[in-house]
């Protein structure tokens, strides 16, 4: 299925991505979306995306949002993840999330984000992060 414009493979992939990919973005800093098509490896016996694929898909908005809109990007690891489910999502429905940075400290940060799959909002995610330095040897970018 196609991916909808201007949606590009993500600009920096981890492990965990890679497993639960592909994942597509774009814009930068706070204005970051970031998207996915489901698949069938994302759904549980029902048919829907399974609930840890969504939670996973906010933790990576939330922290790619914080951590790529500074300069230089920062390092956060979360702290809780807090997701309300109000809705679902079906194989082939296109994912995207909103993301809103509330407050940014030395130590911790809080932002929510919310996943869509067209208007409908189906996940309401809410996230503290801490901040943390970036492993030794690893790329910031």
């Amino acid at each position: 299925m196609a991916i909808p414009p201007p949606f590009q493979p993500i600009f920096r992939v981890s492990p965990v991505i890679e497993m639960l990919g592909p994942v597509y973005s774009h814009g930068s800093g706070l204005d970051l979306v970031v998207g996915m098509r489901a698949e069938q490896k994302h759904c549980n016996l029902r048919g829907h995306v399974h609930g840890g694929v969504l939670a996973t898909l906010a933790d990576i908005a939330l922290g790619y949002t914080l951590a790529f809109s500074s300069d230089p990007p920062a390092g956060y690891v979360t702290a809780s993840l807090s997701i309300d489910y109000a809705g679902q999502a079906r194989v082939g429905d296109w994912l995207e999330t909103r993301t809103d940075v509330q407050r940014r400290g030395n130590r911790l940060a809080f932002a929510n984000c919310y996943i869509l799959v067209g208007e409908q909002r189906i996940v309401r995610a809410s996230g503290v992060f801490m901040a943390a330095e970036w492993p030794a040897g690893s790329a910031k970018g």
